[in-house]
């Protein structure tokens, strides 16, 4: 117990500083985010060796990353989603998934169903809605034409690789993983309704649930918690991501809670932003070989091109297309691509899953993820510029 607790306490310390370190660079240049990340690669063990991945620290950071997720579903309005928008959206990720097949095919001379490949072309089409969350939170971004955007591309483009993985990277019969996930998704869509309905019918358990919202008991926080780990032990079950899991865990809490619930909203953050989250940054950081990415600097550069290739170009040329949005100017439409190519958390599960079948170097998983990093500061950064041009 002794290497996780020292562990926790460095990576709670960290979490601490960041915020400070953050506000001392001139404009907030650079997120948190980055800043978790590269403590997380400076003190994990292919550094300094202080944090040490133990099982109960990876538990901990598996639990930050449903609470991400959670709160990312939560967020989503479902109408973002549907509608010639959200077709669009689907449509733009399956047109990344073929280019960034064919250029690691090209590039690297793999074969289109070697699990390394699929794996490299599933991370090159990710976005990092969870991560963009609080960031267009920040910018106050999150309720315009240009975030409602942003979330409808971004949410398939979060959903789509997971499914993808589901699919693609299983030793399941696809028929098998398709029965699963349809089994999965009916769970889902069955404990939103009976959650629903018990509100409704059993008005006097809800009225209970509100009234002790604040109290010792912090019932709906106890109740949300319970949704989150039930769903994402049912994955767990599948054999499916536990992204899937806690992206349900928000929709089923937002269609509970359509008007939402701004005091639940802010314990679940301060639970979630407080440590879990963090938490989970910091230990995706330590995966990172900094002496790796030394080594191969120019494929660091490659697979940012690739990323930028493979997600930018194709929801430009959507948005600029796209009947409903073809009126966009530029610079919105632009600033919609920058922020949709941010990508991170699901290319550390890819990279994990092919390393783990022996199909990807940890090198070079470490130059992916840190890839993926360099676009959580990169590109909400360029986006950024994007919005001054648009004001001025």
């Amino acid at each position: 117990m002794e290497a996780e607790f020292i562990s926790l306490a460095v990576i709670a310390l960290v979490a601490a500083l960041v915020p400070l370190v953050a506000n001392r660079i001139p404009g907030k240049l650079v997120p948190e985010t980055v800043l978790l990340l590269i403590a997380g690669a400076v003190f994990g063990p292919h550094a300094l060796g202080v944090v040490q991945v133990t099982d109960a620290v990876s538990l901990l950071s598996d639990l930050g990353m449903a609470f991400l997720f959670l709160l990312a579903g939560y967020e989503i309005e479902p109408r973002t989603l549907t509608g010639r928008t959200g077709r669009m959206s689907v449509l733009t990720w399956l047109a990344s998934f073929a280019i960034a097949t064919a250029a690691i095919v090209g590039i690297a001379h793999a074969e289109a169903g070697d699990i390394g490949a699929v794996a490299a072309s599933i991370a090159l089409t990710t976005t990092a809605i969870g991560t963009l969350m609080p960031i267009l939170a920040e910018r106050g971004i999150l309720g315009t034409r240009v975030g409602d955007l942003v979330l409808s591309f971004g949410t398939y483009g979060e959903i789509m690789p997971v499914l993808a993985i589901a699919l693609l990277l299983t030793a399941r019969a696809k028929w098998v993983t398709v029965i699963v996930l349809l089994a999965f998704a009916g769970i889902a869509v069955f404990v939103g309704w009976r959650a629903k309905g018990f509100r409704r019918r059993a008005s006097h358990v809800h009225d209970f649930l509100v009234d002790r919202a604040d109290s010792g008991s912090q019932t709906l926080v106890r109740a949300t918690i319970c949704l989150l780990i039930c769903l994402v032990a049912v994955s767990a079950v599948f054999h499916l991501d536990i992204i899937l899991g806690s992206f349900a865990a928000g929709f089923v809490l937002r269609y509970v809670v359509p008007e939402g619930n701004r005091s639940l909203e802010q314990k679940l953050e301060a639970i979630g932003y407080g440590f879990l989250i963090p938490l989970f940054f910091v230990v995706s950081g330590a995966g990172i070989d900094l002496s790796a990415i030394g080594a191969k600097p120019l494929m660091l550069v490659l697979f940012i091109v690739m990323l930028i290739v493979v997600r930018f170009f194709p929801i430009l040329v959507a948005l600029r297309l796209g009947r409903d949005t073809r009126d966009l100017h530029w610079s919105e439409r632009v600033t919609v691509a920058f922020y949709c190519t941010t990508a991170l958390p699901l290319i550390v599960a890819v990279t994990n899953i092919a390393v783990s079948a022996g199909a990807m170097q940890q090198s070079t998983a470490s130059i992916m993820v840190a890839a993926g990093a360099v676009t959580v500061f990169l590109m909400p950064l360029l986006a950024m510029a994007c919005q001054r041009v648009l004001k001025d």
